[in-house]
């Protein structure tokens, strides 16, 4: 009989351990969108220069600045690039 007594407590422990690992996949799911910007980027998180999440103002803002950039008329300097980048055909 002692070793049912034993046995109960060891049992225990390990149902507790299986279930709150189980409920680990569901916080993790919820939390790591977030838990993503905190950690960083020495340990494995968003660098400096990543671009802001979806959904943000500072999203909508950087999407606006592009489409600002788009549109705009390229400069003069562009068109003044070496015309030496032509490919041509080889002679047969």
């Amino acid at each position: 009989m002692s070793s049912l007594t034993r046995q109960i407590p060891i049992l225990l422990c390990v149902l507790a351990t299986v279930c709150s690992l189980g409920g680990c996949s569901t916080i993790n799911s919820h939390l790591s969108a977030g838990m993503g910007d905190a950690i960083p980027h020495w340990a494995g998180g968003l660098p400096a220069d990543a671009p802001p999440r979806p959904g943000t103002a500072k999203y909508d803002e950087m999407m606006k600045q592009r489409e600002r950039e788009r549109l705009e008329p390229k400069a003069k300097d562009s068109g003044a690039q070496s015309t030496d980048n032509h490919v041509t055909a080889p002679a047969n």
